[in-house]
């Protein structure tokens, strides 16, 4: 067995800081060599996202300001799953509220580690169609903006980098390729 295989072993963790979306451990842990080191993760939980489409072509996306990455960014309805929530749910709440539509279907697109190496975090990413339109209140600390984009363009601002949160980015490249879009 390779030391790449053996799993590194926590000895102690402590709680450095929390609020009501992350959470910050920091952990002494074994190597896999017999050494020791600190290392810290910021736990989020799991979080989805959907690439809804209004029809065959055309997909609703939103543009918003970024705290962390000081920018205005375009990206798919994207959001924290509440504690005892299915991601179905979920997914179906944040289309409520950043985009004011639902999903007749969703279908599961792909779930994946957001960051492997110091935030522990699944998204879970869905295709939604069928949309119609209903009443939700927003999340106030959100500020909008919503637009229906061929998904054409959608896919030249991910291939330019004009999009850049991961998220709507893998969702747009396995549209493209399952799909044949």
């Amino acid at each position: 067995m390779s030391l790449a295989d053996v799993p590194w072993q926590t000895r102690s963790s402590r709680l450095v800081y929390q609020n009501p979306w992350i959470r910050v451990d920091e952990n002494q842990v074994e190597l896999p060599d017999g050494r020791t080191t600190v290392y810290g993760v910021v736990r989020c939980g799991e979080c989805v996202g959907v690439l809804p489409f209004l029809d065959a072509e055309t997909v609703v996306l939103i543009r918003q300001y970024r705290y962390v990455a000081r920018g205005v960014y375009w990206e798919m309805p994207t959001g924290g799953v509440h504690p005892g929530e299915s991601l179905e749910v979920a997914a179906q709440r944040e289309l409520g509220e950043e985009i004011g539509y639902q999903a007749a279907r969703l279908t599961p697109l792909v779930s994946y580690h957001t960051s492997k190496s110091v935030v522990d975090e699944v998204a879970h990413l869905f295709y939604g169609e069928a949309l119609t339109p209903i009443v939700t209140p927003g999340d106030s600390t959100e500020f909008i903006e919503v637009r229906p984009v061929p998904f054409a363009e959608a896919l030249r601002m991910v291939e330019t980098g004009e999009i850049m949160d991961s998220m709507t980015v893998i969702a747009v490249l396995h549209v493209a390729r399952r799909f044949g879009r």
